[in-house]
């Protein structure tokens, strides 16, 4: 049974688990406390948007190669590797943000005392580095194991909540009540349609063994499913916010753990477990996939295979790169950030700078018919991958000012 669950399904939890981290559950957390369950719909579309844009990219795996190789081929190892290279601090940076958010998790979940999130940070990285050595199989199983937990607790949660029938209905349709609400949507936007994903899908679509155009439904049916579980997840916690915290009081949050604090003084010391247990687990599943990413990258840009991850050079990339994303403590100290900064900040320089690089590329392959022929995207595909591309360049051209003073002048004032 399980055999072939893994045979028809998998990848897909492998792209989810890339982008539902801190930073998702506290944008879900944070438009359900500020505008209840009104942006419900944008998750809706967020998920389809992401389903899109994996679906192209699994056909460039599918009918060309990868999207490094394709932009090899057009740019040349050497601007190509240096792409690769740039692109890959963004990964760094989520995964500092991410062994922060597990070390602060654990920090609260035990009740240790303030500051040891520094040294649970640290371990973190030498347990996502050993993990994300496996072979691919065992990395696909674990993170979609990790899923399926995250949906039973996120579900659980919402359900106990008693959120109201009605409104939770009208969540669905599209409506936008403010700037702010506008902006939460493009968040959360943002968040769902990862860059690294638009990598990942292209180079891994070959370790499930799909190769040729029959294999298309496979790969629908697997995204269908995956991201089917992420958004209802990620509506969950928007569910939760806006059924309890939200009644309670609360209009901001501090961190994306204050829902699970919260949480305790209404549902009980269960709820609060539940809570912080799936945020732990959320973080630390975002790390592995994220940084196999710069691996794939680098060895594509030198026309290297990386043996499906199991080549020396990959696990030694991937492993410089969790090293560096295990310095979080050291970063919040140079820079003056805390933990909630970096996982506010981090993944919106991926959103402004990495997603609107990625886009193009992505818009660029699934449109070269010396990539993939007649498979090359259609005049509707064009259309919803522009809007990804304008939204992301958008988004670059909006935020990109106020992100960068906020990193380098010691955080969010």
């Amino acid at each position: 049974m399980t055999k072939d669950f893994f045979s028809k399904y998998g990848l897909s939890f492998v792209m989810v688990a890339s982008y539902f981290g801190a930073g998702s559950i506290f944008i879900a957390s944070d438009a359900g406390v500020r505008f209840g369950y009104t942006l419900i719909w944008a998750v809706v579309g967020a998920v389809a948007l992401g389903f899109m844009g994996q679906d192209m990219s699994a056909r460039v795996g599918i009918f060309g190669s990868t999207l490094t190789s394709f932009m090899r081929k057009k740019l040349g190892r050497g601007l190509s590797l240096a792409l690769s290279l740039f692109l890959s601090v963004g990964c760094v940076l989520w995964c500092l943000e991410l062994t922060a958010a597990v070390g602060k998790g654990l920090e609260l979940l035990f009740g240790l005392e303030e500051g040891m999130w520094k040294p649970l940070a640290y371990a973190t990285g030498g347990i996502a580095m050993v993990t994300g050595v496996l072979d691919y199989a065992k990395a696909e199983k674990v993170m979609t194991y990790m899923m399926f937990i995250l949906l039973a607790l996120y579900v659980v949660v919402a359900v106990v909540s008693g959120p109201a029938p009605i409104e939770l209905a009208a969540g669905f349709l599209p409506r936008i009540t403010s700037e702010g609400a506008l902006l939460s949507a493009v968040a959360i936007l943002g968040t769902t349609a990862l860059w690294p994903n638009f990598f990942l899908e292209s180079t891994l679509v070959k370790e499930k063994g799909w190769t040729k155009a029959s294999d298309i439904p496979h790969v629908r049916r697997d995204l269908a499913l995956g991201y089917a579980v992420g958004g209802i997840i990620t509506i969950a916690i928007i569910v939760v916010a806006a059924a309890v915290l939200r009644p309670a009081g609360y209009t901001q949050l501090d961190t994306f753990l204050t829902p699970g604090l919260a949480l305790e003084e209404i549902l009980g010391q269960w709820a609060r477990i539940a809570f912080l247990v799936g945020a732990v687990a959320a973080a630390f599943n975002s790390i592995i996939p994220i940084m196999w990413t710069p691996a794939y990258m680098v060895m594509r840009s030198l026309d290297r295979d990386p043996e499906g991850g199991s080549n020396r050079t990959f696990k030694w990339i991937y492993a410089a790169g969790i090293l560096l994303g295990s310095l979080s403590p050291i970063v919040s100290e140079v820079f003056g950030l805390s933990v909630v900064d970096m996982i506010i900040l981090f993944p919106a320089y991926n959103g402004v700078v990495g997603l609107p690089i990625a886009a193009i590329l992505l818009f660029w392959a699934v449109n070269s018919k010396d990539e993939i022929g007649a498979h090359r995207n259609g005049w509707k595909m064009n259309v919803v991958n522009s809007l990804l591309v304008v939204l992301s360049l958008y988004a670059a051209y909006r935020s990109g000012p106020v992100i960068f003073d906020a990193i380098f002048g010691g955080g969010l004032s």
